[in-house]
């Protein structure tokens, strides 16, 4: 599976790394991307998901159906 979040399709980004001289290399900025074990209370049981820290803290806020809700996803598209 690619390095990319299951709820909110946060992936690699490119950009420039670039020196006092300005000289400019290439970079990627990899998103920050960990396996988190969920429960889902409607089904009695925990899930592993790889999301983003991002959206870990508004599962944190709001809940799991709640942040699934506002991204347009159901349980069975990250299951």
């Amino acid at each position: 599976m690619a390095r990319k979040c299951s709820i909110s399709g946060t992936s690699r980004q490119t950009g420039h790394r670039v020196s006092h001289a300005n000289n400019k290399r290439k970079h990627v900025f990899k998103a920050n991307i960990q396996k988190r074990r969920v429960f889902i209370p409607e089904e009695n049981r925990f899930v592993t998901i790889k999301v983003s820290t991002r959206v870990i803290r508004t599962i944190d806020k709001l809940g799991l159906n709640e942040t699934l809700r506002q991204h347009n996803l159901s349980l069975a598209d990250i299951s």
